[in-house]
């Protein structure tokens, strides 16, 4: 069993998170600049033995695709290419940025910490698309 990989893209910065090999618990990996992540998941996945990478999905509240889906498709399309063998999902990322805010205040995250890191938001984002693409398997 491999592990799992979650993409919060975003125009700037994409926010990661990964499983643990048995795929039961989802963590924070990191944050990237956009225009760097294709040479960060060339090194990640390999070297990780990841099996599956799953794309937070923008949708609006009528569930069909947000106007952010047409730079997230091209990057899929492009994933997909770089990476023949890896299964790609796409999974649902409404609410996901406010409720990475919101579990960073309950987590006791102070202002100026959520103010300065702003790629928090993005691997808590993660996180939880992550942690909700787990949840939606049983």
């Amino acid at each position: 069993m491999g592990r799992i990989v979650a993409i919060d893209y975003g125009r700037k910065r994409t926010g990661l998170a990964v499983t643990d090999p048995l795929q039961m618990i989802a963590g924070a990996l990191d944050t990237v600049p956009t225009h760097t992540l294709m040479d960060f998941l060339k090194k990640y996945l390999p070297a990780n033995g990841v099996e599956t990478v799953v794309v937070g999905m923008p949708r609006q509240m009528d569930g069909t695709p947000s106007d952010s889906y047409t730079y997230i498709r091209p990057f899929v399309t492009r994933l997909q290419k770089e990476f023949p063998d890896l299964r790609i999902e796409m999974f649902d990322e409404r609410f996901t940025s406010k409720l990475a805010f919101q579990a960073m205040i309950e987590g006791g995250v102070k202002k100026s910490r959520r103010r300065g890191d702003k790629g928090l938001v993005d691997r808590v984002s993660a996180t939880i698309i992550l942690q909700g693409y787990l949840e939606s398997r049983h």
